[in-house]
């Protein structure tokens, strides 16, 4: 056979689904693995969303949606977006995707030609790099300031003649950290002094610890040149649902829709009714969830800290990010091997040395998974 594409041969494959897969092996063998691997929220879709879900097939919503999503769906979130998020927005400003993730690969396509560059804030999400490798740019990561996990000047450093697109996420995956006002503002000084395209994921931003979610698209005139970019899995516990959308603005949201049109064509169209009903259905089930990821941070935290572990600020999203010594990567086995305990090592979002714990699973688990990491360091 002739060589296959080169591109692709040297992406790496996805490290937080290649542990979660590895201890879903073991558990399948009856090995008792708790893992703390995965960022899906343990709880059930609520069931209000998905019996309109469920009333769409019965009622014959199974054929071609418009490809740029439900229209009833995209006014739903144009009207969440200006709300809640405080940035003007009209259905015609919206695409839906097949997740968040669809939209950042389709973002990428439409912005990056072949040698842009693509600054990506560390640590960062496993899958910024190889959508921005697959779009044909060239990624470059930049450290955040690693005491207070936000920007610095020093971002400035990294920007070149072909810099193009600043990625942002906040609340963090895998950190849990949020931006501050001032580091977004620096971010949008950049990107208006350079000209850039930001990207900003905000896709954990209904799950906040005493903070305040502001939208990068929201902070000066970065309306015009930023991609939002969000979705329902995490919020609505809607992994599986594969729905998510993106914000951007008329001349990027156009080449956006014709990546979809060629690819996915448009999300599952029984599906998007029930994201119309997540958006405009009673939001109890969002607080309910959000308390509960809190008792189980505030746990964890303090466990944590009391075994000598230093953490980034987990102000949002559902994880304990914390330094550890040694090689990362080998100590995550060791704890899988030995301890029976699945975590992602920081290596796998380009910060070598930290372990990423995920609390989104029950109180019972944590508890057993906090015994056997204390057994293993004390």
């Amino acid at each position: 056979m002739r060589e296959l594409s080169g591109k692709i041969a040297g992406i790496a494959p996805s490290a937080t689904m290649a542990i979660s897969n590895e201890a879903k092996k073991m558990q399948s063998a009856g090995i008792d693995v708790i893992s703390l691997s995965i960022g899906e929220p343990d709880f059930d879709t609520p069931d209000h969303i998905k019996v309109v879900c469920i009333n769409a097939l019965r009622r014959g919503e199974t054929h071609y949606a418009p490809s740029n999503g439900l229209p009833e769906l995209n006014q739903a979130i144009a009207a969440k977006i200006e709300k809640e998020n405080h940035v003007p927005c009209r259905k015609e400003d919206v695409i839906v995707t097949c997740g968040a993730k669809d939209a950042i690969y389709e973002a990428m396509e439409a912005v990056l030609d072949r040698g842009d560059e693509a600054i990506i804030l560390d640590p960062s999400w496993v899958s910024y790099e190889p959508c921005v490798q697959i779009a044909g740019g060239r990624p470059v990561h930049h450290p955040l300031n690693m005491r207070t996990f936000q920007v610095d000047d020093s971002l400035a450093d990294r920007i070149t003649s072909h810099t193009r697109m600043i990625v942002i996420n906040s609340p963090s995956n895998p950190s849990g950290s949020v931006l501050d006002k001032g580091s977004l503002r620096l971010i949008s000084d950049t990107c208006e002094d350079y000209d850039l395209i930001a990207l900003s994921d905000e896709i954990y931003e209904k799950l906040l610890y005493g903070k305040e979610h502001v939208s990068l698209a929201s902070v000066g005139d970065m309306a015009q040149r930023t991609i939002t970019v969000n979705g329902f899995s995490k919020a609505y516990a809607m992994t599986g649902w594969r729905l998510g959308y993106a914000v951007a603005p008329p001349q990027i949201l156009s080449r956006m829709s014709i990546v979809q049109q060629h690819t996915i064509s448009h999300p599952t169209s029984f599906a998007m009714w029930g994201g119309l009903a997540a958006i405009e259905g009673d939001q109890s089930c969002v607080e309910m969830m959000r308390l509960e990821f809190a008792r189980r941070r505030d746990y964890l935290m303090k466990e944590l800290s009391q075994m000598g572990f230093e953490s980034a600020p987990a102000d949002g999203a559902f994880y304990a990010y914390i330094r550890v010594e040694g090689d990362d990567m080998e100590l995550a086995g060791d704890w899988l091997k030995n301890l029976h305990v699945a975590v992602t090592p920081g290596t796998a979002f380009n910060t070598p040395g930290w372990e990423r714990l995920s609390y989104a699973t029950s109180m019972a688990q944590l508890g057993e998974a906090v015994r056997r990491i204390r057994a293993s360091v004390t």
